[in-house]
């Protein structure tokens, strides 16, 4: 009997059971974050307004058309109203056609590759997705680093992200846009922190064993800050060469934060290119015809018979 008569408790203790989750998304840090934010909840009103009146009358039918309710209208032959039709298809057209614009609209507006514009110059970083952990270069600073990152707030920072391994996706939940990190392919997103902060980076595509421990921390600080972090990693006493990334590049689980203070030019590049095999010589190609492989490619994704782009 006490049970029967606390049921209705529950709905109100939910939020109570809700309130230690962290919900990155709903949190943001950045303006692209923001802007997504903005857009989750907007088309989650528009489809409430379909879902809370139906469920309303569910349990309003329930209760109305119970067996011991005997005054309840009884019409068995009862089978089409135009009002309940106009209602019922026009209410979720006009929803889903103003969902669709606004959905169209952003989602073009936020295209991850799209430069945020700032009177700051953009900062670039190359990450690489390895098994299982994120490795950061910064070729203006000429530094890398294992699951770390910083950069200024309130100023662009350009990903440029690409996998020595299987295809991955890196995201920072509260700075916005995941992408895609694909070998032998270079994917762009842009990103900036409009507050100092610590953010969690995460991998967001399933991809083996340790993919759980694929984490990364992102600090947002001031110039002076990002300064002195730059001067920290460039005094740690390990280089990265290509010796050295091979080595790095074997699956390793939980892996520690490791700081770089060299890196050989364009390293980054040659990750990329070691899955462009010449057909004659099967060895990675030069830079000169990785150049022209990726123009011939974008060539061939702009052609009638083709669909999509890529770079």
């Amino acid at each position: 009997m006490i049970k029967n008569r606390c049921w209705w408790l529950v709905p109100s203790i939910m939020p109570l059971l809700l309130s230690g989750c962290n919900m990155a998304l709903l949190d943001p840090k950045g303006a692209i974050g923001m802007q997504q934010k903005s857009l989750i909840l907007t088309a989650t009103w528009l489809m409430l307004i379909v879902v809370i009146p139906v469920i309303i009358m569910t349990f309003y039918f329930a209760w109305k058309y119970r067996a011991s309710n005997k005054n309840a209208t009884y019409t068995p032959n009862w089978s089409h109203s135009n009002k309940i039709e106009v209602v019922v298809w026009s209410i979720p057209l006009i929803i889903i056609l103003i969902l669709g614009t606004i959905t169209w609209k952003t989602t073009h507006s936020l295209d991850p590759r799209t430069p945020i514009p700032s009177q700051e110059k953009t900062l670039v970083i190359q990450a690489v997705s390895l098994d299982w952990k994120w490795l950061f270069i910064y070729p203006e600073q000429g530094i890398a680093t294992i699951n770390e990152i910083s950069f200024p707030a309130n100023v662009p920072v350009e990903f440029k992200v690409t996998s020595g391994s299987v295809m991955n996706s890196f995201f920072i939940p509260q700075l916005g846009s995941q992408i895609y990190a694909m070998a032998g392919m270079q994917n762009r997103v842009h990103l900036i922190a409009n507050e100092e902060g610590a953010y969690k980076g995460i991998s967001a595509n399933y991809s083996g064993a340790g993919f759980s421990g694929m984490k990364f921390m992102a600090y947002a600080t001031s110039q002076e800050k990002f300064a002195e972090w730059v001067a920290k990693v460039k005094q740690a006493p390990k280089s990265l060469q290509w010796a050295d990334y091979e080595a790095l590049s074997k699956p390793t689980q939980n892996n520690p934060v490791e700081y770089y203070s060299s890196v050989k030019s364009d390293i980054y590049m040659d990750i990329v290119n070691k899955f462009m095999k010449s057909d004659v010589q099967n060895r990675p190609m030069h830079s000169e015809e990785m150049n022209k492989a990726m123009s011939d490619m974008e060539h061939d994704m702009h052609m009638p018979s083709h669909s999509g782009s890529g770079e």
